[in-house]
């Protein structure tokens, strides 16, 4: 089942996407809800990112080939990093390229959508508290990262979390392709089944540490194949059995020239 969340002129609704129509819900996927009579074609409405997290908790340096090409170790355990809720954009909005960083790279990634709240909760039971899986980007300032040392300003501009195009819930994520294009051209491509932590371990890992509620996102870390974007670029994020993500990016008005 594919759940999206969209605008119909000035009202946002939850859907479920059937070919090319949404058939619209009366209340929402992380509550009670039924199915109404009334259906959109997809191409009359505007599809938003597909939920709206109190947060978003990414994994650092999970794949073995993204760490090596950041010339980093890989971790003994899950290097985890927050980015704050106004970085969610949805399928089509643009990136905004900040005046600070002359270096914003895309970075393909699957994404976990919390069903319910949920505290320590062991790697068996963390599939029953997944509502389902979406394409993200997680954005990265790339020269601010290295400046820094620490990961926060980097990852938390705004736009710098695009999600979508809807959350699948029927689906295995133990081994999934997940790809990125710039402007057509494949950048990124990996399988989920190389992940050096995977999902239930991650869900597990993290509720350990804070509790996770409806809508949190969790982003489960990226292959190698990064770089940077610019201005009218085009970058997609594609995944087996999901789909496919969509985003230009635009400029901030200052913004600093490569270096």
């Amino acid at each position: 089942m594919k759940l999206a969340r969209f605008l119909d002129g000035e009202r946002v609704a939850f859907g479920i996407v059937n070919n090319d129509e949404v058939a619209e819900l009366d209340g929402d996927p992380f509550s009670s809800f039924k199915v109404l009579k009334a259906c959109h074609r997809l191409s009359a409405v505007r599809l938003l990112a597909p939920c709206v997290p109190s947060k978003v908790v990414a994994v650092g340096l999970n794949y073995r080939d993204h760490a090596a090409e950041l010339k980093m170790e890989v971790p003994d355990e899950p290097i985890i990093f927050l980015k704050p809720p106004t970085t969610v954009i949805g399928p089509g909005e643009a990136i905004a390229l900040p005046p600070a960083s002359s270096q914003v790279d895309y970075e393909a990634e699957l994404a976990v959508i919390v069903k319910d709240r949920i505290r320590s909760v062991s790697p068996d039971e963390a599939g029953g508290h997944i509502l389902g899986y979406t394409c993200a980007n997680d954005v990265t300032a790339r020269d601010l990262q290295k400046k820094d040392g620490q990961w926060t300003r980097a990852k938390s501009f705004d736009t710098f979390c695009p999600l979508g195009p809807w959350i699948e819930t029927d689906l295995d994520p133990a081994d999934l392709l997940v790809e990125s294009y710039l402007n057509g051209e494949r950048r990124q491509s990996s399988r989920t089944s190389r992940l050096l932590f995977p999902v239930p371990y991650l869900v597990s890992f993290i509720s350990s540490i804070m509790t996770l509620f409806p809508g949190d996102v969790i982003l489960t870390g990226t292959p190698s194949g990064i770089g940077p974007m610019r201005p009218g670029d085009e970058v997609e994020v594609r995944i087996e059995g999901i789909g496919s993500l969509k985003n230009n990016v635009s400029a901030e008005c200052g913004m600093r020239s490569a270096e």
